[in-house]
């Protein structure tokens, strides 16, 4: 008999908070009583990385791993490392030093968040009080980003895709993205103050949780500029239990468990 159980990957931080608003987001996912779920991490948090994970899930008897990367995007080099780790690929595009994980169990692979429209939920929702005439403001969404070829264009369509649900939510004048890596965010804001100078610009930052990139670098980037930020990441937020649960049921109707995985049971 099958026994399913959920390894959610994040990338981990020595920051005691960030590990800390994942595990929280993990606890709030519902899932049966017979189904485990861990939390783990690709690097920074000793003791609980992937492969002790995989252990843990193991020794509970679990026969297939349902892996959710909590990344915020399928462009990440580190989805391709990981991937590969976990066996869902034979090789890397790029280069890694990651070994291939031991594990017994059968391993079925999620998606990262990408345009999820629970994704553009949240960030609309951290957003909003940013915003005084929709009708009158431009959202920036600045990701982080990948210089790497292909990497770059799978980036850039996932957060165009976001973008666009954001305006349509929000009934923004325009949306935009712009990435870290390569650093685009002067150029866009250029673009922009000059093309709309009738409109405010409002930045919603796409990570996980706040941290280095939404305190220090992105506003160092937009130095010179006018613009509204309230530097809010996607976490804390009950939506990302609840796109964890998505993706977990997304794989068991496509494993073919059919109406029987729905975990809201």
């Amino acid at each position: 008999m099958r026994k399913f159980g959920v390894l959610v990957i994040g990338h981990g931080s020595r920051d005691a908070d960030w590990v800390r608003l994942v595990d929280e987001a993990v606890a709030g996912v519902k899932l049966p009583p017979d189904m485990p779920i861990v939390a783990s991490y690709l690097e920074l948090v000793e003791g609980r990385l992937i492969q002790d994970g995989i252990w843990n899930l193991e020794a509970q008897g679990v026969t297939d791993i349902i892996a959710v990367p909590l990344f915020v995007s399928s462009g990440s080099t580190h989805i391709d490392e990981i991937s590969y780790a976990l066996g869902v690929k034979e090789q890397p595009l790029l280069e890694t030093d990651l070994q291939p994980f031991a594990r017994r169990a059968n391993l079925l692979f999620a998606s990262p968040i990408d345009d999820d429209p629970v994704i553009a939920e949240i960030v609309y929702d951290k957003l909003k009080d940013e915003s005084r005439r929709p009708e009158r403001e431009i959202v920036l969404l600045i990701g982080h980003g990948s210089v790497e070829k292909g990497f770059h264009l799978t980036w850039r369509r996932g957060l165009e895709q976001l973008a666009a649900r954001l305006k349509a939510r929000g009934g923004f004048a325009e949306a935009d993205v712009a990435m870290l890596l390569p650093d685009q965010v002067r150029r866009k804001m250029t673009w922009w103050q000059t093309r709309r100078p009738d409109c405010d610009v409002l930045i919603a930052p796409l990570f996980l949780s706040e941290g280095y990139f939404t305190r220090k670098v992105i506003p160092s980037r937009l130095e010179g500029f006018t613009y509204r930020y309230n530097g809010r990441a996607l976490l804390p937020s009950p939506g990302i239990s609840t796109w964890i649960e998505t993706q977990i049921e997304r794989v068991m109707v496509s494993d073919g468990q059919g109406q029987t995985s729905k975990i809201n049971l």
